[in-house]
């Protein structure tokens, strides 16, 4: 990995604790890497200043709330120079969890998730089918997610 000015193995190590825990308490992490809890307070305020840290989030399993389509589609734009305005638009539809610029024959690549089929037919065509700038769609039904992690920066050990 690349050297970031001000981060070293104390931070990577806070992440990466973090990362496969993020309810971890800080006097928990400072146990495991020998540092005060302070220390700890004093580095997170540190990345997220930095923008390293961008927050936390819940992560909630939709199929155990009956939302059991997770779909990936494949956008082509009439132009490119569209992204910013189509990512808008679609960033208003709480259906979408994600969009990314991509290269590709694709512009963006974007992850929806429906209750059912039903749903995200009214989805594709009532709502991200009528957004100004996308020519057409190609749709992935996605079967099962084996893995959703981040990168280990660091051994926390």
């Amino acid at each position: 990995m690349e050297k970031v000015p001000g981060i070293d193995q104390v931070d990577l190590k806070i992440l990466g604790l973090l990362m496969s825990d993020a309810t971890m308490p800080y006097t928990e992490i400072a146990k495991k890497i020998h540092v005060s809890s302070g220390t700890v307070h004093v580095r997170m305020a540190k990345m997220e200043e930095m923008g390293i840290v961008k927050g936390s989030q819940l992560i909630v399993d939709h199929t155990r709330l009956g939302w059991d389509i997770s779909a990936f589609l494949g956008i082509y734009l009439d132009k490119s120079s569209l992204y910013a305005e189509v990512a808008d638009q679609l960033m208003q539809i709480p259906e979408v969890v994600s969009i990314n610029y991509t290269t590709g024959i694709y512009s963006i690549f974007a992850k929806i998730v429906c209750r059912d089929t039903v749903h995200l037919r009214e989805v594709l065509h009532d709502k991200i089918q009528k957004v100004a700038g996308i020519q057409r769609t190609e749709t992935f039904i996605s079967l099962e997610e084996s893995v959703n992690r981040s990168v280990p920066f660091a051994n926390p050990s």
